[in-house]
């Protein structure tokens, strides 16, 4: 009797297929329901592993190289889409909501969860400062659904703009924490001299050689896209240039010992710049989302692995409650701290504040710093972030959508009145 057995790479296939399939399915599919894509791929990833069809445990904790190199790979493309579809021109008092989050907003967030980290669940203090940096940024990867629409789609309000820059550029402006907490595995702040270099070197020199190769580079792409009608690559109508902007502008600001993630948003922003009403600004952000998309799908799926293969094991009810807190009232009250003496209506600055969704870029501070620094057990880290994570694509994926159109049609409803 012949046994039937099915061949690994045609599974890989028919699974690949079945991906890029709801990638293109899901925009349009999921829009009756109280889902997002991101809720779709994690049950998908936790009812596939949970079978034991699929033998591969996607476990962090074992692929921790991996899982670095997969995240920031998703981060990279998400960050270049974000600078890519940014209509409003940078400015002090133009990007007013921004600055408040970044300048007050995740630092508190910051001191706020070390602290939580160090008195509630009794974590070194190296770790609670890697907690507190993890969990600072909003994620430009799962905020996607609050985030501004496509270049020149008037789907631009305050809100959305506030979040969607806010995620381009803080995923830069937590990597000085990330490497503070290593310091500190390293015992290392004790030293005046350790201190004084990481200061000069991962928060002076990092920030401005990313910043300073991200403009330069934006300014180079985008002479060589915009400038010539005859050869300029925008005749091509191809938006794989995006992706070949967001590696060649990561590699020069990484090979300039500056920060890649924020190289590449000042790159988009910088091409956005150039013709900014030019419709290939639109090819380049709908193939870099349909890229990223793809990506955050298959690190969603093997998340949901994760959780179905025990990630979340050495959680407590301690450890959730102080997660719980860590999203829902840290990042909300901070938020509304940073939004203080702010033109913007209550409810835009609650929206701002609560939507502060955590995901891959947490994943990838959490990876990179345990790769290099010396935190001891991670087990406990790991399942907090994971279920603050899980929580966030829940809790704000069920949510976003309705508050922000509720918003829309309130603010249609003034306009109408105004007129009236």
């Amino acid at each position: 009797m012949t046994t039937l057995t099915a061949d690994p790479y045609v599974l890989f296939l028919l699974g690949l297929g079945a991906v890029i399939l709801m990638v293109s399915w899901a925009p349009v599919g999921l829009k009756r329901w109280p889902l997002t894509l991101a809720i779709l791929c994690v049950a998908i990833g936790v009812v596939v592993f949970s079978t034991g069809v699929l033998s591969f445990d996607p476990d962090p904790r074992t692929w921790d190289t991996l899982t670095e190199r997969l995240a920031e790979l998703v981060v990279l493309i998400s960050l270049m889409g974000a600078g890519l579809k940014l209509d409003r021109p940078l400015g002090w008092r133009r990007w007013g909501s921004t600055w408040r989050l970044l300048a007050v907003a995740m630092p508190l967030t910051i001191i706020a969860t070390a602290f939580l980290g160090f008195m509630g669940l009794g974590f070194s203090l190296a770790m609670s400062l890697l907690l507190g940096a993890a969990m600072a940024p909003t994620d430009p990867v799962l905020a996607a659904d609050v985030q501004v629409g496509p270049p020149s789609s008037g789907e631009e309000d305050e809100v959305r703009f506030g979040l969607t820059s806010e995620a381009g550029l803080n995923d830069a402006l937590a990597f000085p924490f990330v490497h503070l907490a290593i310091l500190a595995a390293a015992g290392g702040l004790a030293s005046t001299a350790a201190l004084t270099d990481w200061f000069t070197i991962n928060v002076f020199w990092k920030l401005l050689a990313g910043a300073g190769v991200g403009y330069l580079v934006g300014r180079g792409l985008g002479y060589l896209i915009f400038h010539s009608q005859r050869t300029g690559l925008s005749r091509l109508g191809d938006g794989l240039v995006a992706l070949a902007a967001t590696f060649l502008c990561y590699a020069l600001a990484e090979l300039a010992h500056g920060y890649g993630f924020l190289a590449v948003f000042v790159c988009g922003l910088t091409i956005r710049a150039w013709e900014r009403d030019h419709d290939f600004h639109k090819e380049m952000h709908d193939f870099s989302d349909q890229f990223e998309r793809l990506l955050m799908m298959l690190l969603l799926v093997l998340f949901g692995g994760a959780l179905a293969n025990g990630l979340l094991d050495a959680l407590t009810w301690t450890d959730a409650a102080i997660g719980l807190a860590i999203l829902l009232v840290v990042r909300p009250v901070a938020g509304l701290i940073a939004m203080i003496g702010s033109p913007q209506p209550w409810r835009e600055r609650l929206l701002m504040a609560f939507l502060g969704i955590r995901g891959i870029g947490s994943i990838y501070y959490v990876a990179y710093a345990l790769n290099h620094g010396d935190f001891g057990s991670s087990e406990r880290l790991w399942a907090i972030v994971g279920f603050i994570i899980l929580a966030s694509i829940v809790i704000h994926g069920v949510s976003a959508s309705p508050m922000l159109m509720r918003l829309a049609r309130r603010r249609a409803r003034q306009t109408a009145d105004a007129d009236s």
